[in-house]
């Protein structure tokens, strides 16, 4: 029998928050964490196949997905203050202890919440999930480090490029042997919640705090080395975002971590579903047991 999933709303600090929830809320939790610029959409197929055996928990972030999307007047878009949701989220659920999925922007989402609360992480899987510089692609990042470090018209042009329907579909596309297993579904519900009036401010206020994330790097690199965290790195080895040099980076600070490159691309999920699966099934069964 398919585990069922459930579409649930909570409000954390007067914002709806839309999660995706299945599994035996006794059983081990696993946090799925969506990066740009799709939802938890991503995992729609990934949360059944894990929630037999474990409480899958996959949010939308704060401007994305089916969450709240306020005004940045009202709500400051940093990867600090979506870290902060998610750890509300959390606590409201009752989540304590948990293992987590990381893929884009969720990488540094999560590694906010591990160096807040070590103990509380008792696994990671990361899917182009980027902790070192080395993972950083060039010329995809050379523009997002220049809008960051002197925003303004010249640099913003080629952040609104990464907004548009062929900078999307290129994300889901690229590095993809067989293109025909993606679904066009992914791109076109990105769009059309990218395109809500006001997200593109919204998107380039993260762009800008992009930054910060690789100043918390070298943080980051010392929680590895001294808590030794079980990792399993799944990577799309095509990737023109976070290139193969950023899964085997992590075996600088965990020689003990499980590295599998795929021929797959950003999304890996889209294409290598089963055998991803395969591997966190087999990882999480061994370092949770």
């Amino acid at each position: 029998m398919i585990p069922a999933v459930h579409h649930r709303t909570a409000t954390v600090d007067g914002h709806d928050v839309f999660y995706r929830e299945a599994g035996d809320p006794k059983a081990p939790a696993v946090v799925l964490l969506h990066g740009f610029p799709t939802s938890s959409h991503m995992f729609r197929h990934l949360i059944p196949a894990l929630a037999d055996r474990y409480h899958v928990i996959a949010p939308d972030h704060i401007g994305f997905g089916l969450s709240a999307m306020p005004a940045p007047r009202d709500f400051p878009y940093t990867f600090d203050a979506l870290a902060d949701v998610t750890s509300g989220l959390l606590e409201q659920l009752g989540i304590d202890r948990f293992a987590m999925y990381v893929q884009d922007y969720g990488a540094p989402i999560g590694w906010r919440l591990a160096l807040r609360a070590p103990d509380r992480i008792t696994a990671i899987i990361t899917q182009n999930g980027n902790a070192y510089e080395e993972g950083f692609v060039k010329p995809f990042w050379d523009g997002v480090f220049a809008y960051a470090k002197a925003p303004g018209p010249d640099t913003e042009a080629a952040m609104r490029g990464a907004l548009t329907p062929e900078s999307v579909r290129w994300q889901y596309t690229h590095g993809v042997a067989d293109p025909t297993l993606v679904s066009p579904d992914n791109w076109v519900l990105d769009q059309a919640l990218l395109a809500r009036p006001g997200n593109d401010e919204i998107q380039l206020r993260l762009f800008r705090d992009y930054a910060t994330n690789v100043d918390l790097y070298p943080r980051v690199h010392q929680y590895f080395r001294d808590s030794q965290v079980p990792l399993l790195a799944v990577w799309g080895a095509n990737d023109e975002i976070f290139g193969p040099d950023g899964a085997t980076a992590f075996g600088q600070d965990l020689p003990d971590a499980e590295i599998h490159l795929l021929e797959a691309g950003h999304f890996a999920l889209e294409s290598h579903l089963q055998t991803i699966t395969e591997h966190i099934r087999g990882f999480l069964a061994r370092v949770l047991a």
